[in-house]
């Protein structure tokens, strides 16, 4: 590959990413992106309204893919440690412009989902306002389920989780591995409980996933589950900030195992206790539902506060990645300077944060469009899950190629490195390929509902194709180096190209 000679004159030198994350750090912001008791809350209504009861078998389905995915990831990193994984490491071995891409619709499908888990947070608050008997204020009716009025609460939110994350990733990690502490525990009593006393009796049938008669409603639904498990690889994110590239990937390794054993145990509870019209009925208020009808009050409060601290920690592990990955795209200036600026006393891309904090308001802000918090939260869950199998996918491939040579070494390097990246890859691109055409065929007209096929195909295609054009900007405007050796730079040199790298 063809290389950038670097500078005769360096610029002065910026402040750098301070390394100060273990293993724990990196379990508590995989875990905390991956949000399961807000994937739990508001997921398996909407799984259900898709599949019926077939949850359990999609979640198991979707987690043999991600592996592989995860499995990808933590064979790039050691290989090429760089917060923009998989930007940097898809524009190496397949194209800048697809490795621009991914980088892309990550930034966008994280800022998606920081704009409606405001509206979740407010919901949530709004929720625990009501059963303190708090109503209204200043005439405005204090409804949980008003996309208005949760995303207005939910905005306040951010802005104070914003100043934490600017302020140090090392407080932030530690805060929210205080909070996964009590709201795992709180689910697990919770659910816990629901098995042992639900009404409904226990069917194997729930893990079959034949029993799904439609393709569409199948591939809508592994996509969903996928999104469940969306988030470990925020871990991966900070690896220039853990002492050692390895921790990155134990620890997103740790947080997608423990996810697994507690979306099967949840779904399984969660249909044990609620019949399919409730799960559906209930939507995204399906957690607080379940508190009620397992417990008195003040008791049946303590599942909604579980939920809070679940979507507090998601949002501040977002937060953290997408400022990340946006500063490894501005050290290869295929976006502006202003992602590059770490703070001198925090360590910290403080000026990028903000930035994608007013991103996602304003984001959040333009989703009061679509009145009922539950059809937002479907739409939004929908758009992220088909982005979210492209970039999976597309790093996946990345690592198939990198690592062609492994298919001379033998069948178990072979497979791993090769065979089950590949794999994994092929399943999650077309599963979003299938889905995009199912929406592109199901509707005759626009409208802005999560029932029209158009309205769902054109929230992740509007994502790709401004990526497409950004892409455009930062190669014939920025003239980013970038597109020329598809290389991203390393943490070690933010002003020269480095240029001994392994030859892809």
């Amino acid at each position: 590959m063809s290389s950038v000679p670097p500078p005769t004159s360096a610029p002065p030198s910026r402040p750098a990413l301070k390394r100060s994350l273990g293993v724990v750090d990196g379990v508590a912001l995989a875990a905390s992106s991956t949000a399961a008791t807000t994937s739990i809350a508001i997921g398996m209504g909407t799984v259900a309204s898709v599949v019926g009861l077939q949850a359990p078998a999609l979640l198991l389905l979707a987690f043999l893919p991600v592996l592989g995915i995860a499995l990808a990831y933590s064979r790039l990193n050691r290989s090429e440690p760089n917060c923009g994984n998989g930007y940097v490491w898809v524009g190496a071995s397949l194209s800048p412009w697809l490795g621009f891409l991914t980088g892309w619709v990550t930034v966008v499908g994280s800022i998606v989902f920081c704009a409606y888990t405001s509206a979740v947070m407010g919901s949530v608050l709004l929720i625990i306002a009501n059963r303190a008997g708090v109503h209204s204020l200043a005439g405005i009716a204090l409804d949980p389920t008003s996309t208005g009025v949760s995303t207005a609460v939910g905005l306040v939110v951010l802005l104070l989780l914003a100043v934490l994350a600017v302020t140090g990733t090392r407080v932030a990690t530690r805060l929210q591995f205080g909070l996964l502490v009590f709201e795992y525990a709180v689910l697990l009593i919770l659910c816990g409980w629901a098995l042992a006393t639900g009404d409904h009796a226990f069917s194997l049938s729930w893990f079959n996933p034949f029993a799904i008669p439609d393709g569409t409603a199948f591939a809508q639904g592994m996509v969903l589950a996928v999104f469940f498990f969306w988030g470990w690889d925020a871990a991966f994110s900070v690896t220039e900030e853990t002492r050692s590239p390895g921790d990155s990937a134990r620890g997103g390794l740790i947080a997608l195992f423990a996810m697994l054993g507690l979306f099967l145990f949840a779904s399984v509870a969660f249909q044990r206790e609620m019949s399919l019209g409730e799960l559906i009925h209930n939507g995204p208020q399906a957690l607080p539902y379940l508190g009620e009808k397992l417990a008195a009050e003040p008791w049946a409060t303590v599942p909604v506060i579980a939920l809070m601290c679940s979507a507090v920690a998601s949002v501040q592990a977002s937060l953290i990645p997408m400022a990340r990955g946006l500063l490894a795209m501005g050290r290869d200036r295929t976006m502006g300077p202003v992602w590059t600026r770490v703070h001198p006393r925090y360590g910290t891309p403080a000026a990028g944060t903000v930035v994608l904090v007013a991103i996602a308001a304003v984001t959040a802000v333009l989703a009061v469009a679509i009145p009922e918090l539950s059809d937002m939260l479907l739409a939004a869950v929908s758009a992220i899950g088909l982005v979210v199998a492209l970039y999976y996918g597309l790093t996946a491939l990345a690592c198939a190629v990198r690592f062609r040579s492994a298919l001379r070494e033998g069948p178990r390097e072979a497979l791993l490195a090769v065979g089950v990246p590949a794999a994994s890859s092929l399943v999650l691109l077309g599963l979003g390929g299938y889905l995009g055409y199912s929406y592109l065929t199901m509707s005759d007209h626009f409208e802005l509902s999560p029932d029209n096929g158009w309205f769902m195909f054109s929230l992740p295609a509007g994502i790709v194709l401004s990526g497409l054009v950004m892409a455009a900007v930062a190669k014939y405007v920025r003239r980013a180096p970038y597109f020329t050796t598809g290389r991203g730079t390393d943490a070690e040199s933010l002003t020269t190209l480095t240029t001994d790298h392994e030859t892809v």
